[in-house]
């Protein structure tokens, strides 16, 4: 996408001390990335991309339409700051993308027949296993 490194540019990183493994390391060293990117403050994107990403990111933003995600995933802090830039530029080009309408097809009249015709004898079928009705 052509808005990869515009998008980039708007994006606040933040440093935060993580979590799990790491011993005394983790204690001293700030690895885990706090990513947030404001939707309705974009430069970069159009006013009608906005409206798609917060209608269909609607559960993953705050009520001030801010995506944020987090990564600890590894003990680097390089790391974790290329996976969180390349999680939220796949959400956000995964909003941008617009599924085609779905065209419900005619189901063709010889399927139709065929089914109807298997299932009458079925019925045939099953009707002559019964105990004959003597009266």
């Amino acid at each position: 996408m052509l808005l990869d490194k515009e998008i980039e540019k708007e994006f606040n990183l933040k440093a935060i001390r993580s979590s799990g493994s790491g011993g005394q390391h983790v204690n001293k060293v700030a690895t885990k990335i706090e990513l947030s990117f404001n939707v309705e403050l974009s430069q970069s994107l159009t006013q009608e991309q906005k409206e798609i990403i917060i209608d269909k990111l609607a559960k993953r933003l705050t009520k001030e339409n801010v995506l944020i995600i987090q990564c600890s995933e590894t003990r680097s802090q390089l790391k974790n700051k290329r996976i969180a830039i390349q999680k939220a530029i796949s959400i956000i080009e995964e909003a941008l993308v617009i599924n085609p309408e779905r065209k419900p097809t005619k189901i063709p009249k010889a399927v139709i027949k065929k089914r109807l015709k298997s299932k009458r004898l079925n019925s045939e079928k099953k009707a002559n296993r019964r105990k004959p009705d003597i009266n």
